[in-house]
């Protein structure tokens, strides 16, 4: 198996108030932090689901089904993997197209995209 584990799961909330009363107060996860996008009229909260995070996103209007990339419900799932380049040149070769490689912000680590059969996004995080 080349992917070790759960890095995180986003999730787009069409009520970000409703969702995080379900994963904090009925599946027990903890928030963690929060960050405000007045930008893009967003809100992320990280919450601590004990062996992975979720960042719980809001945006205005966003539709009821999984479009790219921003729509209500799963966003993206992602794996930690620790050998990232040899992740990513394996599944190349395997005819997985990927977007472009980017630095995440946050963690400052290295990360790429790619979708599953059904349009679902997912990501390889460097470990």
């Amino acid at each position: 198996m080349i992917l070790s584990k759960i890095d995180h799961v986003a999730i787009i909330a069409s009520d970000l108030d409703k969702s995080l009363d379900f994963y904090t107060k009925i599946l027990g996860f903890t928030e963690m932090s929060r960050i405000e996008r007045k930008e893009r009229e967003s809100t992320i909260v990280y919450l601590d689901a004990g062996n992975f995070k979720v960042e719980l996103f809001s945006f205005p209007d966003t539709p009821k089904r999984m479009s790219y990339p921003e729509a209500t419900g799963l966003r993206h799932i992602a794996f930690a993997v620790k050998n990232f380049d040899a992740i990513v040149k394996s599944l190349h070769e395997r005819g997985i197209i990927f977007e472009g490689e980017r630095i995440d912000p946050t963690s400052q680590k290295r990360v790429v995209f790619f979708m599953d059969p059904d349009d679902l996004p997912i990501e390889i995080v460097e470990a």
